[in-house]
């Protein structure tokens, strides 16, 4: 899947993949959209998923250990506002009591830390933080090849048509310029560090800083707008700052799916480029440190907005790893395990745009913070249905809940043959109304947001939903045809 499902947030969303207007190019679409994975993964049962004598009452199979780990997780999330009652309930074969279909979870900062994915990752870090300042600074700094920076590659130079960066000065002004950044931020944001991010710079040259600063922001645009299209043309529907803001955020967002998507021989070499992406993000937004000239743009970011939290950020990198074979989620077995990947993917882009978006007088990011986690479920779940077939047939991967395929009688085999019934067209109304109970509570947070981001909000959220209508128009055949929106 990719970095597609973005939450009442980043408000865009419409996947790379699709015709439409969003920032889902930044949530994991199904298959993972901004950022799905490549990777082979391996099929699962070809029998329908029936819960048994070995499967707990919520649906998890015990027996395995990514099972139990995720169950954990699941178990501590938080839940937001009241469910409606009124609605279907999402029953699974093996719920033993009803669950509403538009429940929403916060589960920000939930991990396990005896998790597979999340001591590889550690063990990864600690290597990476034990290594001399010089190498890690030549490690971070750049990717293979001609001094690229990190989450890079060729797949990105390709994309935008040239090399990304090029106008970067030395590393020494790219210090001095994050000096000045820092000179001018609230005096608690940022903690003391042991290494010096500390660097001297002229007040004189504030010019050329500014100018500096200003081609990162741009060219973050250009990354945005060679990946999103529609996306980036709905950021010009913001203030100026929000829109170039929102940008970096994206590029953030799009150099971290580079750097879990690139071809490796193994993902333990993943894992050490995550780490370090991972310990430069918390040097960036603890400390206000940079390493390249597009971490600029973030940190200025992170000083316009000091309520910034970084652990969207965070989460999403552990929804990343979800998709990661041995590590991640092979098989989602209930919704409730779905939701935490949506959140991780989807919601997590709304939480981090939610600062710049703005919340009307006399709300807050709590209060607005229910609808935008519906937003970036109904978006992940969107994305989810409009792939069912391209998932299958060239990633090897379902995301629906084995559980719901049990409840239709709908079977793995069936998906990957792609044959097309009234069970399976039964599932895909079951799954398309979950979706729509996500997009109308999801509606109820559009006023509270600042006036300039409802409408952006508004369009993208009406925009996405019409990817159902057009599931349903054809015949609810998302195996062998994909649900196109056209252009607004």
């Amino acid at each position: 899947m990719r970095i597609n499902g973005l939450a009442l947030s980043f408000l865009f969303g419409i996947n790379s993949h699709t015709d439409g207007f969003s920032f889902q190019s930044i949530v994991r679409p199904s298959k993972a959209s901004l950022f799905s994975p490549s990777r082979h993964i391996p099929r699962a049962s070809t029998q329908p998923y029936f819960a048994d004598e070995s499967t707990s009452s919520n649906g998890i199979r015990p027996s395995s250990p990514l099972s139990r780990e995720i169950t954990h997780e699941i178990s501590s999330g938080r839940i937001l506002g009241t469910p409606h009652r009124d609605q279907t309930p999402a029953t699974t074969h093996s719920d033993s009591t009803a669950r509403p279909n538009n429940l929403v979870i916060d589960f920000g900062s939930v991990m396990n830390d005896s998790s597979r994915a999340e001591i590889a990752l550690r063990e990864a870090k600690a290597q990476y933080s034990s290594l001399p300042p010089t190498t890690t600074a030549s490690a971070t700094g750049s990717h293979a090849g001609a001094e690229r920076l990190m989450g890079i590659n060729d797949d990105v130079v390709r994309e935008v048509g040239r090399e990304i960066g090029a106008f970067a000065p030395s590393p020494e002004v790219i210090q001095r310029v994050g000096s000045y950044l820092r000179s001018r931020a609230p005096a608690s944001l940022f903690q003391e560090s042991d290494d010096d991010v500390n660097v001297a710079f002229d007040p004189d040259d504030a010019g050329d800083y500014e100018q500096l600063l200003s081609q990162s922001y741009a060219e973050s645009g250009v990354i945005t707008e060679a990946f999103a299209k529609t996306f980036h043309l709905g950021t010009t529907l913001l203030p100026p700052d929000a829109a170039r803001s929102i940008w970096a955020i994206y590029v953030w967002c799009r150099r971290t799916d580079e750097i879990v998507d690139a071809p490796r021989d193994n993902d333990e070499d993943m894992l050490k480029d995550l780490s370090q992406w991972e310990h430069r993000l918390e040097r960036l937004f603890h400390h206000g440190a940079v390493e390249d000239v597009l971490d600029l743009a973030l940190l200025d970011v992170r000083i316009k907005y000091p309520k910034l939290s970084i652990q969207p950020f965070l989460d999403m990198i552990r929804g990343m790893l979800m998709d990661i074979p041995g590590l991640g989620v092979e098989r989602y077995h209930t919704f409730e395990e779905l939701h935490l990947y949506c959140y991780r993917v989807a919601g997590t882009v709304g939480l981090m745009s939610m600062p710049i978006f703005g919340c009307a007088e006399g709300y807050t990011e709590e209060i607005a913070k229910e609808p935008a986690l519906s937003l970036g479920v109904a978006f992940q779940i969107t994305n989810i249905l409009r792939d069912v077939g391209e998932d299958a047939t060239t990633r090897n991967r379902i995301y629906l809940p084995l559980s719901s395929l049990a409840q239709f009688n709908v079977s793995e085999s069936q998906i990957y043959n792609q044959q097309i019934d009234d069970n399976y067209r039964n599932l895909m109304k079951h799954e398309i109304q979950r979706a729509r109970d996500y997009y109308k509570k999801a509606r109820t947070g559009v006023d509270m947001l600042s006036p300039y981001s409802r409408l952006p909000v508004q369009v993208s959220l009406d925009c996405y939903e019409k990817i159902l209508d057009k599931i349903e128009e054809n015949g609810y055949d998302n195996l062998t045809k994909r649900a196109y929106v056209s252009k607004w």
